[in-house]
C-alpha cells in the first residue's frame, strides 16, 4: 500500500509541474463579439421577423439577404405592415416604426454580408442548402462574425463542419463561429430562443449568442445538438400525434384543437399550429427526427405527408388543416 502512495504522489508532482495555458489566451475564453451589424440570410417569415426585432430592439443595422427580390420585396412590405400595426395600437411611436424600418437594407448578394459582425441563416430545413450557404459565409464574412444558424432540427456540428476547408479537419477557425439561435414563430411575438452549440462551438461564439439575443428582448435557453434540439422534440412529435389522431379518426379536428386549447390551457390546437408552422416544415423536422435517431416514433403521420404533397402547406398557401 505505502508503495501505491508513493506511487500516486509522483504522479501528482509530475502533472503538476506540466506548464498550463493561460485561460486568458485561449480563443475559448475571448470576449464576446461587439455586434454592431447583424446579417440575415433569408427574408421569408422567420428571416424577416429576426431583421425586424433586430432593428426594433437591438437597434443595430440589419443588411438582410435573399436571392430572389421578390422575396425581398414581399418581405419589407410585410415589415411595413407590422410596424403600421404597432403604431396603430400604440406599441411605438412613428418615429420609431420609421428608426427600424431605416435599419432594413436589403440586398440580393451574399457579398453585402463582408461587414457584418454576427450573420444569422433562416432558409428552408434543406441540409444541402444550409451547407453551401455556411460554406460561402465562411469565406465572405470578416474573421470575427459569429455564422448562426436558426435550423430547427439539423445538426450545428455538421452545419459547423461545412465551413472548414475540403480535407482540411484542422483549420476550425470559421467552424468554431458556428452555433444555433433558433428563434420561435412568430419571432416579433414569442420570447423564447434556443441556443445550441455544435462540438466546435467556443465559448466566445457561445457567450455573443446569447447575449445578442437578450439585447433583441428574448429570453435564451441552451439545449445540446440533438436531433430536434429541446422543443421541436417535444413539440414535432405532439403535432404528428394530433394529426395520426385525425388521420385514423380518433377525433374530427376542431376536437382535437379544442380539447387541447380547453383542456391544457395552450393558446391553439395542434392542427392550427401546424397550419402556422407551415405544414412542409412539420414534416422536415419529423423526418431529420426519424432518419437522425431511426427511433420509429418519429415516423411521419402518412397525412401530413399527403397535405404537403397536395400543397396544403398551411397560412403561407391558404390551405392547410384550415382554410385561410
Amino acid at each position: 500500500m505505502s508503495s501505491l502512495l508513493r506511487s500516486t504522489r509522483s504522479t501528482v508532482n509530475i502533472l503538476s509541474n506540466i506548464p498550463r495555458r493561460s485561460m486568458s489566451s485561449s480563443p475559448a475564453m475571448s470576449a464576446p463579439v461587439d455586434v454592431k451589424r447583424l446579417g440575415v440570410v433569408g427574408a421569408g417569415q422567420m428571416g424577416l421577423g429576426i431583421a425586424l426585432v433586430a432593428a426594433q430592439k437591438a437597434q443595430v443595422p440589419v443588411t438582410l439577404v435573399d436571392s430572389s427580390q421578390p422575396s425581398l420585396d414581399k418581405g419589407l412590405k410585410f415589415a411595413d405592415k407590422l410596424l403600421e400595426k404597432d403604431v396603430s395600437k400604440s406599441r411605438i411611436s412613428q418615429v420609431e416604426a420609421d428608426q427600424a424600418r431605416q435599419l432594413l437594407e436589403p440586398t440580393t448578394s451574399m457579398f453585402d454580408l463582408s461587414n457584418a459582425d454576427f450573420i444569422i441563416e433562416a432558409v428552408p430545413e434543406i441540409p444541402s442548402l444550409k451547407a453551401s450557404i455556411f460554406s460561402e459565409l465562411a469565406k465572405i464574412a470578416p474573421s470575427h462574425a459569429i455564422l448562426a444558424t436558426n435550423t430547427s432540427s439539423i445538426s450545428i456540428t455538421k452545419i459547423a463542419a461545412s465551413t472548414t476547408p475540403e480535407g482540411n479537419t484542422t483549420d476550425l477557425s470559421a467552424a468554431s463561429r458556428v452555433v444555433s439561435t433558433h428563434f420561435m414563430n412568430p419571432v416579433p411575438i414569442q420570447k423564447g430562443v434556443e441556443i445550441i452549440s455544435g462540438l466546435q462551438t467556443s465559448q466566445s461564439t457561445l457567450d455573443t449568442a446569447i447575449e445578442f439575443c437578450k439585447r433583441m428582448g428574448k429570453i435564451p435557453s441552451q439545449s445540446a445538438d440533438s436531433p430536434g434540439f429541446l422543443a421541436n422534440r417535444i413539440l414535432m412529435p405532439y403535432i404528428n400525434e394530433a394529426i395520426i389522431c385525425l388521420e385514423t379518426g380518433v377525433g374530427k379536428k376542431e376536437d382535437i384543437d379544442n380539447i387541447m386549447k380547453n383542456g391544457t390551457n395552450v393558446p391553439m390546437g395542434p392542427l392550427q399550429l401546424a397550419d402556422f408552422i407551415g405544414i412542409d416544415t412539420c414534416l422536415a423536422i419529423m423526418e431529420v427526427l426519424h432518419g437522425e435517431t431511426g427511433d420509429g416514433k418519429y415516423r411521419p403521420a402518412v397525412l401530413l405527408r399527403k397535405y404537403v404533397d397536395a400543397g396544403w402547406l398551411g397560412k403561407k398557401s391558404g390551405k392547410g388543416f384550415y382554410d385561410y
